[in-house]
């Protein structure tokens, strides 16, 4: 008996064991240099609480990470968080009883939620009409233009005053190429995202009718002279080789990193790579046709947000609303703005950002914001009804027009 209270007595005077940490799951579609961001913003985050551990998974490709979300859902096995890429958006929203808004995730983990500290171009894109934030605007994007510094001297261009207009970069292509500083004068990433729907907006012309879809169900515009004249022009460089087709995603950031195309216009979120590659690029402004009026106006943005899967434990929301809670710190945003090329969710990280002269430091890394902000939306440059516009234009036939709103096949970013 003696020996037992001895035990107990030296047990009581013990500290007690760690709790257990709670593990947050976080499905993610990174790669390259913009994964080592993922594990480095998760790993900090652990790092600066003892409560909970994020732990993230990378599922592949945008769709094939959306649609592993959909069948382990389906399964009763979803991920606490998912990365869900823009076109994903409208079934994410359609999902009735399968996401949690983070609205209501940070509210309920006791955080104070205020919309207005968000980017409106970004958090109005992932709300409700009503204006409910629904996921976490992680990576946003806008398109900008990237070119090759060393590549245009050897073909005689100014290295300092990259083209503002489409037809300021044909000629710069055909130069590049006619010069022989490269094989390829321009290529593109995401064909249907850059020249089909922030083509629009940024031209201020329609994408569909009924303000793209916002204002009832479109009928396509993409047949209209504009795009007829731009994918002309576009397809004559392709016959003359100076413009080359890498692929419907990114695969034609290969081509501009590898030196073989000396001009790119890419997702902003694309700059960790080109970073790494070496090369002495420069940035422009998302070029527009002169030929349309009121462009340049802004463009809507790209990317991908974060989903919080309904069913889960209020100890697991809790840590999702903390871990969401410290990436809008505005620290940890200007770190993830200047490493990762994508967009700064909060303004306070914006604002800091500039006063720390970095963008005096790094001409271009302004350009992607600018072009967002810079003029109030019009109703050709809102963006599309529930991101469920570019799906619908992808699976339509050549003799339908008609996009419903219900449509949405999440076929490509």
């Amino acid at each position: 008996m003696r020996h037992i209270s001895w035990i107990m007595a030296s047990v009581a005077l013990m500290p007690f064991a760690a709790q257990a940490q709670t593990e947050i799951s976080w499905w993610h579609a990174m790669t390259g240099a913009n994964n080592e961001v993922v594990e480095k913003v998760a790993a900090d985050f652990n790092a600066s609480q003892s409560d909970y551990v994020v732990k993230p998974v990378f599922k592949g490709t945008y769709p094939e990470t959306l649609n592993a979300g959909i069948a382990a859902f389906r399964a009763g096995q979803a991920p606490d968080i998912m990365q869900v890429f823009d076109v994903g958006t409208g079934v994410m929203m359609s999902a009735q009883g399968a996401i949690k808004p983070v609205a209501d995730v940070l509210t309920e983990a006791g955080f104070t939620f205020d919309k207005s500290q968000y980017l409106p171009g970004i958090v109005g894109y992932y709300s409700t009409p009503e204006g409910v934030m629904l996921s976490f605007p992680f990576n946003s994007s806008s398109p900008i233009l990237y070119y090759n510094k060393d590549i245009f001297e050897k073909a005689g261009l100014d290295v300092n005053t990259p083209p503002k207009t489409w037809a300021e970069v044909w000629s710069s292509a055909r130069k590049i190429k006619e010069s022989g500083a490269a094989s390829c004068g321009y290529t593109s990433t995401w064909l249907t995202w850059i020249h089909t729907e922030v083509f629009a907006a940024w031209n201020n012309t329609p994408w569909a009718s009924n303000e793209n879809g916002l204002a009832g169900t479109p009928e396509l515009a993409i047949d209209s002279a504009l795009y007829v004249k731009h994918f002309g022009e576009l397809a004559e460089l392709a016959k003359e080789g100076v413009f080359v087709y890498g692929g419907r995603t990114s695969e034609a950031k290969q081509n501009f990193t590898s030196g073989e195309c000396g001009m790119l216009t890419e997702s902003s979120g694309g700059l960790g790579d080109i970073v790494k590659s070496g090369i002495n690029y420069g940035i422009g402004q998302l070029p527009y046709d002169e030929t349309a009026e009121g462009a340049p106006q802004n463009t809507t943005p790209g990317g991908a947000s974060l989903w919080v899967m309904a069913g889960k434990s209020d100890e697991t929301y809790k840590g999702v609303g903390a871990f969401f809670n410290y990436l809008s710190h505005t620290a940890v945003q200007e770190e993830l703005h200047q490493k990762s090329g994508y967009l700064p969710v909060t303004m306070a990280a914006y604002e800091a950002t500039k006063a720390s002269g970095f963008y005096e430091e790094n001409p271009g890394r302004e350009t992607p914001i600018l072009q967002m902000m810079g003029k109030a939306p019009t109703a050709n440059s809102k963006g599309c009804a529930r991101r469920t516009c570019r799906s619908c234009a992808i699976s339509r036939t050549r003799n339908t027009k008609r996009c419903s709103r219900a449509d949405k096949a999440p076929r490509r970013r």
